[in-house]
C-alpha cells in the first residue's frame, strides 16, 4: 500500500470524502460540509469568507485537499478487498 493509499483510506473512514453528488468543481467544499454536519453552500461561503481573512490560502488548500480527499466510492461498487 502506498502511502497516498493510506492517507486516503485514513481520511475515508473519518467520513471526509469527496461524494460523487453535490460537486461544484471537485467535491472539497461537499465534502467537508458533509463531514460536519453543513449545507454545501455553506461550507462553499466559508471557504469564500476565509479567502478574505487569508488571502491566497485556498489557492493551496483547495488542490490539496483535491488531492488527498479520496473519491467518495459508488454505492454499487464492491469495496476493495484488504491484504494483510
Amino acid at each position: 500500500m502506498t502511502k497516498m493509499n493510506a492517507v486516503h483510506d485514513s481520511l475515508a473512514r473519518q467520513g471526509l470524502v469527496r461524494p460523487q453528488d453535490g460537486r461544484m468543481i471537485a467535491g472539497v467544499c461537499a465534502g467537508l460540509a458533509r463531514r460536519f454536519g453543513l449545507d454545501p453552500w455553506i461550507a462553499r461561503l466559508l471557504f469564500v469568507l476565509i479567502l478574505f481573512v487569508v488571502p491566497g490560502s485556498q489557492i493551496l488548500i483547495y488542490p490539496v485537499l483535491w488531492l488527498v480527499m479520496p473519491n467518495e466510492k459508488p454505492a454499487w461498487q464492491a469495496p476493495e478487498p484488504t491484504t494483510f
